[in-house]
């Protein structure tokens, strides 16, 4: 188990046009050509933490530097939110069959990827 933690890492998902192949691609600004990518905003979330802990290990033993996260953030906010929106997320988690979490940060990164 290494000392570096996926959730400490700025990462950026963004959607890809159809010429890059569709989907969504994952990268770390940190981690200069670590990326992955995924039909889903979820499943380049998944890739994106193999490729994390390839790129750690490859660093590792090639005794390559690994930079430190830009700044470490909790990772954590609270939001209030309209029931009826509330409500409205929640439908649509269960219909992804996904996390409430899991889906507020797809949307979340979906959008800062644009």
């Amino acid at each position: 188990m290494s000392d570096f933690n996926f959730e400490e890492y700025a990462f950026e998902i963004r959607p890809l046009s159809e010429v890059e192949g569709g989907g969504y691609l994952i990268s770390f600004p940190d981690l200069p050509g670590c990326m992955s990518d995924g039909e889903s905003p979820e499943e380049a979330m998944t890739n994106g933490k193999d490729a994390f802990q390839c790129w750690i290990a490859a660093a590792t033993a090639s005794k390559d530097p690994i930079p430190q996260p830009y700044q470490s953030y909790s990772g954590k906010f609270v939001q209030r939110l309209p029931r009826s929106l509330h409500a409205s997320l929640v439908d649509r988690a269960k219909k992804e069959q996904v996390s409430l979490n899991a889906l507020v940060t797809s949307y979340i990164a979906e959008r800062l990827g644009r």
